[in-house]
């Protein structure tokens, strides 16, 4: 099983899941044979302007079953649906810990990331000067 998990950074197994799946300029794409991680590579996404349904196939072309992110819309969850891609939101903390806790079915989940989400975007709208 391939995994991908959108990454703040590309320190791969170390870096932490980024909070905005379509920002982030990473993926760790996790290989697990067995129930063990087998090996982890880190993808630099490849453009700069994303347009619907090019991440999902992005994640596609590097052979990902599974995505495990923080936040997505839906969307993309339409997308990768529609690829056979399963995806799991909610997910946190650094990109090893969560793949292990996904294997071992034990994964928890920040079941109020949209509300999160969506206050973020309206301070940011309040404000004027964050993600501009």
């Amino acid at each position: 099983m391939r995994i991908a998990v959108p990454a703040e950074d590309d320190r791969g197994l170390e870096s932490r899941v980024s909070g905005h799946f379509g920002r982030a300029r990473y993926f760790v794409f996790v290989d697990v044979e067995n129930n063990e991680i087998k090996g982890a590579e880190v993808v630099e996404v490849p453009f700069e302007e994303h347009g619907p349904g090019d991440l999902p196939n992005f994640v596609k072309e590097h052979g990902g079953e599974v995505v495990l992110a923080y936040g997505m819309g839906q969307r993309a969850i339409g997308f990768f649906n529609q690829l056979g891609i399963e995806v799991v939101t909610g997910a946190y903390g650094h990109v090893e810990d969560v793949v292990k806790a996904f294997i071992e079915q034990v994964l928890e989940v920040d079941p109020y990331w949209k509300e999160k989400i969506e206050r973020e975007k309206a301070h940011r709208g309040e404000c004027g000067e964050h993600g501009k």
